[in-house]
């Protein structure tokens, strides 16, 4: 039998793993899988993380719906419906993301895109498409920075309007005012500091590890993922450099639309 000292411990052991997490809730997911009798707490600072307790539902994120709104902040959306909003990363290009926009153009998927400086910078026809195709394209920083470490709101607001200069430089378009803080590091004066921006932050609810160029997971391995956990209201993020995904996007949208789900635009998640 368990004492009470035991669940203390492991209590203490969650709290410390939580805030190890980074930038995919993948990680965050497994200490659920091995302490499913503890939720996760909210936290105001650190990595975003998630804990998956049951196929179908909505993870346990590690800061609440409630705190996020009063930032203008979002993981997902509090809905029975079966929705599901897209994000994409895209720090580079290496010749994945026009086949994930073939796919969501046959599919009618609306997607956002959270692009970084040197993707507007090599890039431009594709940022181009993305727009003409109706998409989002939201703002990733322009050089990707740990911007939990950002203590002023003068460099903090750089890495932003830098980005939304050279997107307006490139689409002829001012940037929507999305971000999604990279590597998922954020603090509650980073929220802060964003919403006083005029910006919207979007952490997500579904992700998992897609990033490692020579790792790239098989496609029964993304598949398993990405089905198995996705819920209603998920805000699913993937990054575009990922072979996998380019390589699966469409029968996984497919496969999506059978369970019953319809994809939404980040601008329906935000209406009040």
């Amino acid at each position: 039998m368990k004492t009470l000292s035991f669940y203390i411990k492991k209590t203490v052991e969650l709290v410390f793993l939580g805030a190890l997490c980074f930038c995919l809730g993948d990680s965050a997911a497994r200490i659920g899988e091995h302490y499913p009798f503890i939720t996760v707490s909210a936290s105001a600072d650190g990595s975003w993380g998630l804990s998956f307790q049951e196929e179908g539902k909505p993870p346990i994120a590690n800061a609440s719906s409630e705190y996020l709104k009063q930032f203008h902040a979002f993981y997902a959306a509090d809905t029975a419906e079966k929705v599901i909003y897209l994000t994409f990363d895209a720090g580079y290009e290496n010749g994945n993301t026009a086949a994930i926009l073939d796919a969501l153009k046959k599919h009618n998927a609306p997607a956002a895109f959270f692009l970084v400086g040197n993707y507007l910078e090599t890039s431009p026809e594709l940022v181009k498409r993305m727009v003409a195709e109706g998409h989002i394209v939201g703002n990733h920083t322009y050089h990707h920075p740990d911007m939990s470490k950002i203590s002023t709101k003068e460099s903090f607001s750089k890495e932003l309007v830098d980005l939304e200069n050279l997107y307006q430089q490139v689409t002829g378009q001012p940037m929507k005012k999305y971000y999604r803080p990279p590597q998922g590091r954020y603090s509650e004066s980073n929220l802060r500091m964003a919403d006083e921006l005029g910006y919207h932050t979007f952490f997500w609810s579904l992700a998992y590890v897609d990033w490692y160029e020579d790792q790239q997971p098989t496609h029964e391995e993304a598949f398993k993922k990405l089905l198995g956990r996705i819920h209603p209201g998920a805000v699913v993020l993937l990054h575009s450099t990922s072979k996998t995904n380019g390589e699966i996007l469409d029968e996984l949208l497919t496969k999506w639309e059978e369970m019953g789900y319809r994809f939404a635009s980040l601008d329906q998640l935000v209406q009040p």
